[in-house]
């Protein structure tokens, strides 16, 4: 058999108050009697589930933050050791000012580095990101190339979130 031991009101080592119909007059200068506080509660049991909360970007502005960024390519190709190859950048700007109508969210420089920090972990963004450095890759060089390897760099200034990409590629 288990025993439990409970808590319970701290002895007191005050005497109990008189009782009596002579202590009206001395009521009245004694201050008033505090409660006996109890001790703080002991945790007996524990909980099975954690909680917490999770914060990612939706897709629906994604999809926004894509269509409105302005988007700026360069590079050139080159013939290095027998091999045709590209080597440029693209980058990629947020201006969160210019979405303030269509988004709910502050656009200040708070938003724009959480934003930028969501950006980086996010396996969608990454997907788009090299997406869209293929097709500026193929337009910029004039050709498909048949490998596009990339370096992704997400920052923010200000209220402005950008998204350097470094590419080099194989035709």
């Amino acid at each position: 058999m288990t025993n439990i031991k409970r808590s319970g009101p701290p002895p007191t080592s005050e005497p109990p108050p008189a009782s009596g119909a002579s202590g009206a007059s001395g009521d009245a200068a004694a201050p008033p009697a505090l409660s006996a506080r109890r001790p703080m509660a002991r945790a007996m049991r524990i909980g099975l589930f954690e909680r917490e909360i999770l914060e990612r970007l939706s897709r629906a502005a994604l999809d926004l933050l894509f269509a409105r960024a302005e988007v700026i390519s360069e590079g050139q190709r080159q013939v290095r050791g027998g091999r045709e190859s590209y080597f440029g950048s693209t980058m990629l700007t947020v201006d969160l000012p210019a979405l303030d109508a269509l988004v709910r969210d502050a656009c200040d420089a708070g938003t724009a580095r959480r934003l930028a920090a969501l950006l980086e972990g996010d396996a969608e963004v990454a997907r788009r990101i090299q997406e869209l450095t293929e097709r500026e890759t193929a337009r910029v060089a004039a050709a498909t190339p048949s490998e596009v390897r990339t370096h992704v760099t997400i920052r923010s200034q200000g209220a402005k979130v950008f998204i350097d990409v470094d590419v080099e590629a194989a035709f």
